[in-house]
């Protein structure tokens, strides 16, 4: 794997979910709607929402977002939590009502030796 034209200080928020079918259409519009915020922010690099369509892994729905670093992460995380207050979404209450599961956390490259 090759690193040329990466950004060596990126931070790689990477959401996965395990989402009942019949909460697929409210998880992606909560998603896509969160994703339309995150680029508008200062320091994002790009975005994916990624749906399972073969193989047996656990989680169908998989996002990520990439960040030039982890002082954009850490100015985005007020104004997503601002602008879910002000709609009155809560992603955690929301989870857990439809059943869903999820892994979150934040990466970095591997470094190349």
């Amino acid at each position: 794997m090759t690193t040329k034209n990466h950004r060596t200080g990126s931070v790689f928020r990477v959401d996965k979910f395990v989402v009942p079918a019949e909460a697929r259409d409210e998880i992606l519009s909560k998603a896509r709607m969160t994703h339309e915020l995150l680029r508008q922010q200062e320091g994002f690099v790009q975005d994916f929402l990624l749906e399972q369509f073969s193989g047996p892994g656990e989680f169908n729905i998989v996002t990520v977002v990439e960040w030039e670093s982890q002082a954009a992460v850490d100015k985005v995380v007020p104004i997503v939590k601002a602008a879910h207050e002000r709609i009155a979404f809560s992603a955690q209450e929301t989870i857990a009502r439809l059943g869903v599961k999820a892994d979150i956390a934040n990466y970095q490259r591997v470094p190349e030796v």
